[in-house]
């Protein structure tokens, strides 16, 4: 038989992971855009705070990062519960993945925006605001499109980074592609054939999100002239 009768638990594990993976890109986004509008801040304080959060990450292991913020959160919900007179509450796997998983990836798109943000003509924001254009407007037909063509391609590359890291969080007990390759390998004892067919997961994941880039790439190109080589 096909996938020896675990087809449907590998199935399951893969709709964990791109859920997982989807979830944690929509934390990671917005946490960039904060930190990259803290980190071009003209107060201190802000950028001081993004910069902080940005050096740490970047200079700690992810498998570190998401053991330290899993257990870490884990035992601020059990003190809150504690302090008042509460059941205890345990952090079910995923959100606790999505969670640490958007807040890593957040300081890579925290700069991936500082430097698409920067590439935008200042001149343009200017004429906006000189056009009578509020700040939102200014950003969301002005900064916005613009940043979006200068951002894609590091969107793209920290966005196949975190489908590979949501690997990691079968550490914590989630029941993710991986897992299920796991369990299915140790059932079987035919490890190997499980992994690959988990890599081939990946591969097939990855390889949608390239087309869903490209197109997203030349949707944010239209009117932009490329010079000839």
């Amino acid at each position: 038989m096909f996938l020896y009768g675990y087809g449907p638990l590998l199935l399951a594990g893969a709709r964990q992971t791109i859920a997982l993976a989807v979830l944690s890109l929509a934390v990671s986004v917005v946490l960039g855009l904060l930190g990259a509008s803290a980190k071009l801040s003209r107060h201190g304080l802000l950028r001081a705070m993004a910069t902080a959060y940005t050096t740490l990450i970047r200079s700690v292991p992810d498998l570190v990062l998401m053991l330290l913020l899993f257990y870490s959160i884990q035992i601020a919900v059990n003190n809150l519960t504690d302090a008042l007179g509460l059941d205890q509450f345990d952090i079910d796997p995923f959100t606790a993945g999505v969670l640490t998983l958007g807040f890593i990836y957040g300081a890579y798109f925290t700069e991936t925006f500082r430097g698409a943000f920067l590439a935008v003509p200042r001149g343009q924001l200017e004429a906006g605001s000189a056009y009578g254009m509020s700040g939102m407007r200014v950003f969301g037909r002005i900064l916005f499109p613009q940043m979006m063509r200068f951002a894609l391609p590091g969107i793209g590359n920290n966005w196949q980074v975190l489908v590979k890291a949501t690997a990691l969080v079968s550490i914590i007990g989630l029941a993710d592609i991986v897992k299920a390759a796991q369990d299915a390998g140790k059932s079987t004892f035919n490890m190997f054939f499980f992994i690959l067919v988990a890599a081939l997961a990946y591969l097939a994941i990855t390889s949608a999100s390239n087309f869903v880039l490209l197109m997203l790439e030349r949707r944010y190109s239209i009117g932009v002239r490329h010079a000839d080589l």
